[in-house]
């Protein structure tokens, strides 16, 4: 199995930044002392993908690294993003009133094809993904499940897709440490239609304890709706989202 050992790490990993960015490390350590050997394996490797201080492209190679062992690691016991992300999308596109054939999708952070496959389970035909780690992007493509792929950062930089190109972008799983930046969300906007939706499923704790997103992500949020770009329909936290973890799921109106 593919592992980041926190075990022996030092309390002082995070350095001089902030205690609740110490106070995050020592509750991974708790977990990963309390549980079983497989979920504290699983939850090890997890959080070796979030470490303060990871760069994108750090944080990609782990990716890479990571991907032959990812499904195992991350199975729906313990990680509930790409549930609650499909019914979130499904919610703003009944079966019952519409053509879910015809809703293109982006699946930002796509991995392995986690969400895509249940969106595609759901009906939803048209969906593309997008991720910097070309080893689970190697993965997704076996599953046939994608239209198209992106090896894409998804951040400030303008991605190869054109303005309104979608009914719906997607994030599951792609905020944390060196992750999707703040600056990354009006991309987001740019590329879905309006009237369409961008929907963000995230690990709550994110927003207090992930330096990039700690009195800055939701002000983003707000700074677009003042801006007219996107009206909020939604603020939910859902329990369970990661091992013992609550998520938050925003959803999001582009105008």
């Amino acid at each position: 199995m593919f592992n980041w050992s926190l075990s022996n790490k030092p309390l002082n990993l995070i350095g001089g930044l902030d205690f609740k960015y110490r106070m995050a490390e020592e509750k991974a350590r708790r977990f990963i002392q309390s549980s079983d050997m497989p979920d504290s394996q699983a939850y090890c490797a997890n959080y070796g993908a979030h470490r303060p201080g990871m760069s994108m492209r750090e944080v990609a190679e782990y990716y890479s690294k990571w991907a032959s062992e990812y499904e195992h690691d991350l199975s729906q016991d313990r990680y509930l993003g790409p549930f609650y992300a499909c019914k979130a999308v499904a919610e703003e596109y009944p079966i019952t009133s519409t053509d879910r054939k015809s809703v293109r999708i982006l699946d930002v952070a796509c991995g392995t094809g986690f969400l895509g496959e249940k969106l595609r389970a759901e009906g939803f035909a048209t969906v593309d993904g997008l991720d910097p780690s070309d080893k689970m992007l190697e993965v997704a493509r076996k599953k046939q499940i994608y239209s198209e792929l992106y090896c894409e950062f998804m951040s400030a930089s303008a991605l190869p897709i054109t303005n309104d190109k979608y009914a719906c972008v997607v994030v599951a799983g792609g905020m944390g440490e060196g992750h999707i930046p703040c600056a990354a969300v009006p991309e987001m906007v740019r590329i879905v239609q309006p009237g369409g939706y961008v929907i963000i499923v995230m690990r709550e704790e994110y927003l207090t304890h992930v330096q990039e997103y700690a009195g800055r992500l939701e002000e983003c949020f707000l700074k677009l709706q003042n801006e007219g770009k996107w009206k909020r329909c939604s603020r939910a936290v859902v329990p369970k989202y990661s091992f013992d973890n609550n998520g938050v799921i925003f959803k999001f109106k582009v105008c």
